[in-house]
């Protein structure tokens, strides 16, 4: 059994993410997005934890750049 591995269609996915479906598209096919499950000939779906953790991934560079920029704003702070 598979723990908390819920299947999300494209509209779910942009709803959670803000992208529309060509962007999710263009970052699958640079490897920046998670890739879509087959669910049949003309079907896809994503693991939603798969899409949840890309999120905070984005989350996360945004504040690691939010700390470097705090640090660089007072590092040249000091040197004046």
């Amino acid at each position: 059994m598979l723990p908390n591995k819920k299947l999300i269609k494209l509209k779910a996915v942009m709803d959670c993410t803000g992208l529309g479906r060509s962007t999710v598209y263009n970052y699958i096919a640079e490897n920046q997005f998670p890739k879509p499950v087959s669910l049949g000939l003309r079907a896809v779906a994503w693991v939603e934890s798969e899409v949840q953790d890309w999120i905070l991934e984005r989350i996360e560079e945004r504040d690691l750049h939010c700390e470097l920029g705090n640090f660089l704003v007072i590092f040249t702070s000091t040197l004046d």
